[in-house]
């Protein structure tokens, strides 16, 4: 069975349990995961030390959230988390290389970012990603995190299109206060791309913005991983109640 932290809740679904990992080679096995899923699925170029293993500075910081199949022997989804302490140590957040976080500065003591989000394509039924969800509402309820931010990535295979509907649909009803709002580096031309199509939201980005999560400006482009970027910022008291409920009591 997996090893987790102790303050990480760890529960089963059928096969699944959830919780932090604790050894190198479980990290490993996470990260060659994120290869498959980043590089060889979506063609995402990864700067990388390992072949087949997405690495990169900013691991070494991170705790590395993971569901396994405990019958296969395999893991199957992870995130990675990075505290505000560990961000503190590395000299940033991940999502300050696509955005400007200057009026996230008063929550820097209470922000966690997660990101690197993938699961096995033979587990994407929902069963992994509400387990993954499960582990990261205990862990800020249990460490009293109260700020949970981190990137939406669109796919840009249509050119960027969808991506941009999908921004103008989010943005009246879902928009953060203005205090919030960060400003991307490489913005997506949101003005040229958008159609009259309608927009098309990743199963992913549904959950987070029905969960109560608000979109935190205009999307970036990631040329690396040809995709567009939304930050996404969850204050903790403010998750719906049945979500809350669901994860919590897991």
């Amino acid at each position: 069975m997996l090893r987790a932290d102790s303050q990480v809740l760890q529960r089963r679904q059928h096969s699944l349990s959830v919780g932090l990992a604790n050894t190198e080679s479980d990290i490993i096995e996470a990260q060659m995961l994120r290869y498959r899923v980043f590089a060889e699925e979506m063609g995402a170029r990864l700067p990388t030390r390992t072949p087949g293993v997405d690495h990169d500075h900013f691991d070494p910081f991170c705790k590395h959230l993971v569901v396994r199949d405990e019958d296969a022997g395999k893991i199957v989804g992870t995130y990675r988390i990075l505290t505000p302490e560990a961000a503190r140590r590395v000299g940033c957040y991940y999502s300050e290389s696509e955005f400007d976080l200057t009026r996230f500065q008063h929550l820097r003591n209470n922000l966690v970012e997660i990101g690197r989000s993938c699961i096995d394509a033979d587990y994407r039924s929902g069963a992994v990603i509400t387990l993954l969800w499960s582990g990261l509402a205990r862990f800020m309820s249990e460490h009293n995190y109260e700020y949970l931010m981190g990137c939406a990535s669109i796919t840009m295979g249509d050119g960027g299109h969808n991506a941009a509907n999908i921004y103008n649909a989010l943005r009246e009803k879902h928009m953060a206060d203005l205090e919030y709002h960060v400003f991307p580096r490489n913005p997506l031309p949101v003005e040229h791309l958008a159609t009259e199509a309608p927009a098309e939201l990743p199963a992913l980005l549904k959950g987070y913005i029905r969960a109560g999560t608000k979109i935190c400006g205009a999307p970036a482009w990631d040329p690396d991983f040809n995709t567009a970027d939304l930050l996404l910022l969850m204050p903790m008291s403010q998750l719906d109640r049945r979500y809350a409920r669901h994860f919590l009591d897991r």
